[in-house]
This record gives C-alpha cells, sequence and structure tokens, in this order.
C-alpha cells in the first residue's frame, strides 16, 4: 500500500480585535495550528487545523465503538459543547469557581434591602471581593461566569489593575476611541480574565484621570481602572464598563 496522506480537521475561530494571540495560543495548546488570520473591523478569523488521529477498523470490531459512543454522550453531557463556525465542537472551560452564598439570616429580605443599601457607592476590589478576583484570572474571556458576575454587579463600580490591549477609532472619530482593557499587566503573550471595554470615549477627557496627566495613552499602558459594571454581550464577549476613574502605574 502506498503512503496514507495526511488528514486535517480544519474550523474557523473568531476573536475579538486584539486578542488574537490570546486566542490563538489557547488553540495550540489544545493542539491546533493557526493557518491564516483575517483582521476585520471588530472581530478577526482564525483559520486552524488539527490532523485527524488514526483510528484502527479494530477499535469499532472488538465492540469498542458503542462503548466509546456511550462514553461521549456521558462526556458531552456534563461539559456541555457549542460548535463555531467551522462546524467543529469545543468544551466550554468552567474556570474558576466563583464562592456559593451561604444561606442565613444575612440574606433575608429585609438584611439584604438594607445591605445592599449601604454597600451600593463601596467599589468592588479584588482584595475585597472573591467573585471579582476570580474573574479576574479566568482564561476564558468567553467564559459563563462573567455573564453571571455582570448580571449580578449590573451599575457597580470595581476597581482592578489591568492594561490597554487594543485602541480603534469609534466610527469615523479622531478623537474617540473604542479601547479594549485586560486585566494585570500587558502582555503579547499571555492574558487573563474579561474582555473589558471601554466605548466611545476621549482619551483625554472621558477617562477622568488621577493624579498626572499622561502625554499620550495606547496599547500597552498600564493602568488602574475604577469603572461602573455595565452590559456583557455574549456573542461578542465584550465587558462594557464605563470609566470612573484611572490611574497610571
Amino acid at each position: 500500500m502506498g503512503e496514507e496522506r495526511l488528514r486535517y480537521e480544519t474550523r474557523t475561530v473568531k476573536t475579538v480585535r486584539g486578542m488574537e494571540a490570546r486566542t490563538a495560543a489557547k488553540w495550540e495548546r489544545e493542539g491546533w495550528e493557526v493557518v491564516s488570520q483575517t483582521q476585520r473591523r471588530v472581530q478577526s478569523e482564525l483559520q486552524i487545523r488539527r490532523l485527524v488521529p488514526k483510528r484502527s477498523w479494530r477499535t469499532w470490531a472488538i465492540g469498542g465503538g458503542a462503548a466509546a459512543a456511550v462514553a461521549a454522550v456521558v462526556a458531552l453531557g456534563v461539559t456541555g459543547v457549542f460548535a463555531d463556525d467551522g462546524g467543529g465542537t469545543e468544551t466550554v472551560a468552567t474556570g474558576p469557581r466563583m464562592p456559593a452564598e451561604t444561606p442565613g439570616e444575612e440574606n433575608s429580605p429585609s438584611a439584604t434591602k438594607s445591605s445592599s443599601s449601604r454597600s451600593e457607592n463601596v467599589v468592588i476590589s479584588a482584595a475585597s471581593n472573591p467573585e471579582l478576583a476570580a474573574l479576574l484570572q479566568l482564561g476564558d474571556y468567553c467564559d459563563a461566569a462573567i455573564n453571571r458576575f455582570a448580571a449580578t454587579y449590573d451599575g457597580r463600580s470595581i476597581m482592578f489593575d489591568g492594561s490597554v490591549a487594543a485602541m480603534s477609532p469609534h466610527g469615523n472619530y479622531k478623537t474617540r476611541y473604542d479601547m479594549l482593557i485586560g486585566a494585570g499587566n500587558f502582555s503579547v503573550t499571555a492574558a487573563r480574565g474579561p474582555a473589558f471595554q471601554f466605548t466611545d470615549v476621549n482619551t483625554v477627557s472621558d477617562l477622568h484621570y488621577a493624579g498626572n496627566v499622561p502625554d499620550a495613552i495606547g496599547v500597552g499602558t498600564n493602568l488602574t481602572v475604577t469603572a461602573t459594571v455595565g452590559d456583557y454581550n455574549p456573542t461578542t464577549c465584550l465587558f462594557q464598563l464605563q470609566p470612573v476613574k484611572t490611574e497610571l502605574r
């Protein structure tokens, strides 16, 4: 028999502009190879592929086929999958577990109402809030935990160390921008946390600088961000924030 040709599984993966390296690294860790990259206005598309493993017909002839099929159904039922544009599937990572609430007197309707009114003006930080701390360490910026956090803390103020991961003009404006804010220090090879976004902001007046106003701000600038929690879009995986205070680090 002649030499068997290599067979590849291919798919198209969409990602937010500025997150291409992070997305590519995630797929490469799972054995995929990035073939090409196409940048569009808001999103980029990565063409990826991986070798289809060889499978002997004896695996199925001995009865392993039925057992493997059952195992696959059980695994998918536990983890859940979603389909991408390439028709493949990906196991959804659960990410760090958010701490569960402990039932008790403090969770009664009257106690909740009074405590929430006192805490509405308190700025949430990673040091004071375990949910925010876990959120900033997520490895998947489309993790379902982000949607839950956005719904729970809508309108509240959060503070975290972040960096400008990407910037692009908002529409046809020359002095207003859409800014992608990552958690932690800027890195071109690794990033964690949600894909935070400031939409339609002027970098001079809308960021509300504390301390010295910088001569310029751009991709790679490390910041301490205080912002109001806005909407999260599970389709684009963009988490909207409204800047309250920005400090350079």
